[in-house]
């Protein structure tokens, strides 16, 4: 299965997007991001106060997903 997801709205000529397909290097991004936060002490859903966890802001998932991504990637050329 591939998904094409346009990033910022509809889509619209020369609109950067994300293709997401089986074992792309985006899905694969998405499917570590769970245990990258994990090891960092991050959670990826609301916390409840007082429970010590660390909710994961956006800046730490757009970071941690571009870094994944930089590393799989390192030349930034494209696969495609």
């Amino acid at each position: 299965m591939s998904a094409t997801i346009p990033l910022g709205g509809p889509m619209i000529s020369g609109t950067p997007t994300i293709h997401v397909g089986e074992n792309s290097p985006e899905e694969v991004a998405l499917k570590l991001l769970p245990y990258i936060a994990s090891v960092e002490r991050k959670v990826l859903h609301t916390t409840t106060p007082g429970s010590g966890e660390m909710p994961a802001d956006r800046r730490w998932i757009l970071d941690t997903y571009a870094e994944f991504l930089k590393v799989r990637n390192p030349g930034g050329r494209g696969q495609h």
